[in-house]
C-alpha cells in the first residue's frame, strides 16, 4: 500500500466515527482547523489535518523514552482507548483526576518525571498542562473546536467528547506509531480493532447519550 492510499484508508476511518465532528462553538486557536459548518450550526475539523497531526504527534512520541511519554484524562470515555494504547505502546496511562503538584513537587510521593505528557482534552486535563508547562515538558493535546490550546505545543484537531472518536483517535495514533518504529507493517493488522478501543457503556447510557448528540453528528456516526 502506498502513502497516499495508506492516508486514504486512515481517512475512511476517520469520517465513520463523527472524529471531525466539532461543537457550536470556535476559539481563535481553533479556526485553522476547520472547514465549515453545518446548518445545525456545528463546526467541521479538517480531517485531512487531523491524520496529518497524528502522523506528526507519532513522531514527536517516538523520539521520546516510551514509558515516559505519560497519556492523561479526566474524561471517561477516553479510558478504554488510553488503556489499549498504552498496551501496544507501551507508552504509561495516568487515568482520572490528576492530582496537583505530580510534575512540579520532587517532595510528593506520587512526584514523575516524564519526557512527553499527551491530554485528551486540554479544558479537562487542564491541571496536567499547566503542570507540563511550568516543567518544561512538551504536550500533545487533542482538541475540539471550543479548546483553548495555547498551553499545547503539539494539537491533534478532533472530536475529544465521543466515544467512537476517542476510540479511532488513540486507535490511529497507535498504528502510526507501530508503523513509523517498524513494529507492524503498512499490510498488517494491530491486535486490537476500533470497536476494541472503545469505552463500552449500557443500553441505558446509550439512549442517553443519543439524546445528547444533535443530528448531524449522529449522521456522521452512522456513516
Amino acid at each position: 500500500m502506498s502513502k497516499q492510499e495508506e492516508f486514504e484508508h486512515m481517512e475512511k476511518y476517520v469520517l465513520s466515527t463523527g472524529i471531525r465532528v466539532g461543537t457550536q462553538v470556535k476559539t481563535k486557536f481553533m479556526i485553522p482547523f476547520i472547514t465549515k459548518a453545518t446548518n445545525e450550526g456545528l463546526y467541521i475539523i479538517d480531517s485531512k489535518k487531523t491524520l496529518s497531526r497524528i502522523q506528526t504527534a507519532a513522531k514527536f512520541i517516538n523520539r521520546a523514552t516510551i514509558s515516559k511519554v505519560f497519556i492523561c484524562s479526566g474524561r471517561e470515555y477516553a479510558s478504554t482507548p488510553i488503556e489499549k494504547f498504552c498496551e501496544l505502546t507501551h507508552a504509561t496511562p495516568m487515568l482520572g483526576r490528576f492530582m496537583p503538584g505530580t510534575l512540579t513537587n520532587p517532595l510528593l510521593p506520587y512526584y514523575i518525571e516524564p519526557e512527553l505528557v499527551l491530554v485528551s482534552d486540554p479544558q479537562v486535563d487542564e491541571q496536567a498542562v499547566l503542570e507540563a508547562t511550568n516543567a518544561g515538558i512538551p504536550v500533545i493535546a487533542i482538541a475540539n473546536t471550543d479548546n483553548v490550546t495555547s498551553k499545547v505545543d503539539l494539537v491533534i484537531p478532533a472530536n475529544n467528547r465521543g466515544r467512537k472518536s476517542l476510540a479511532a483517535i488513540y486507535w490511529l495514533l497507535a498504528r502510526e506509531i507501530l508503523l513509523q518504529k517498524g513494529d507492524l507493517k503498512a499490510d498488517e493488522s494491530m491486535k486490537y480493532e476500533i470497536d476494541d478501543f472503545e469505552t463500552k457503556i449500557t443500553e441505558e447510557e446509550l439512549e442517553e447519550e443519543t439524546e445528547r448528540i444533535p443530528p448531524m453528528r449522529m449522521r456522521n456516526q452512522r456513516q
